[in-house]
């Protein structure tokens, strides 16, 4: 087990350095979850202790309490160049979404402004194959238009470690260090490296959030889980989905599918 997750390590710390080393400017989407803690932690092991580009929260005002607490002390503690910036209002958003589906679609209007404002060439993001089918179809290195526009279909192809960093004119590109990980990988290595985590994720009263986001649209799943342990110990008999507590999935069958589609993490 430990031999598995030092393979995946070296493997992140890879792909982090060589998008450090080809793409110009770059950024690192900052959900405060499990996996971009993990993703936080894999960056400063890559870099010496010290991560050297913008880490950026996409801000609706909408996250748990905790969740800004956690963010305060630990852009403190890590001595992180963090960026906040304020997502646009849920009026502003497509009107033909469902409502909870409008509500998840403020983020990516709110890294849309950023990509325009900042012109981020790359953008680093802690996402997972195993948790959302359309993310299943991700590549490690993914372009977009600067609109975040994604051709599922036109993506470069991936083989041993080869990855295509350049782009034309006009395009951004999404870095996912941690395609191949599973929400397991990110507990028991959490685990082993003592990775801070915001405590929502372990239970309370017989609830604990899976997944952490908006609170209007993201609940608790029922659970005893209160350790890291029991997490574990739970995640290898559940046939509860991990996005089970996010409101949006439940709200339409293609919803997922067509925030992915215009640049949705």
């Amino acid at each position: 087990m430990s031999a598995d997750l030092d393979q995946l390590e070296n493997q992140s710390i890879y792909i982090l350095r060589e998008a450090y080393n080809r793409i110009d400017k770059l950024a690192l989407l900052w959900s405060i979850g499990k996996d971009s803690n993990a993703l936080l932690w894999l960056c400063r092991k890559a870099f010496f202790g010290r991560i050297p580009f913008p880490v950026v929260q996409l801000d609706t005002a909408m996250e748990l309490p905790e969740v800004y607490a956690f963010r305060d002390r630990i852009a403190k503690e890590w001595d992180l160049n963090l960026v906040v910036e304020q997502c646009p209002p849920e009026e502003e958003m497509d009107q033909t979404l469902p409502p909870l589906t409008r509500a998840a679609a403020r983020k990516t209007e709110g890294l849309k402004n950023l990509l325009r404002n900042d012109a981020y060439q790359g953008v680093m993001v802690g996402i997972r194959r195993d948790e959302q089918a359309t993310r299943a179809k991700e590549r490690v290195f993914s372009p977009r238009s600067l609109e975040g526009d994604w051709d599922v279909k036109d993506q470069p192809a991936e083989f041993w470690d080869h990855y295509k960093t350049r782009f034309p004119e006009g395009v951004h590109v999404r870095i996912h260090p941690l395609l191949a990980w599973t929400e397991l990988d990110i507990w028991r290595y959490s685990q082993r490296e003592g990775i801070p985590i915001v405590p929502l994720y372990f239970a309370k009263d017989g609830k604990r959030y899976r997944s952490l986001g908006e609170k209007n649209i993201t609940f608790p799943v029922d659970s005893t889980a209160s350790t890291i342990d029991e997490i574990i110990a739970e995640l290898q008999v559940t046939r509860v989905p991990e996005r089970a507590g996010r409101a949006m999935d439940n709200e339409s069958e293609d919803s997922f599918e067509r925030l992915r589609s215009v640049g949705y993490m």
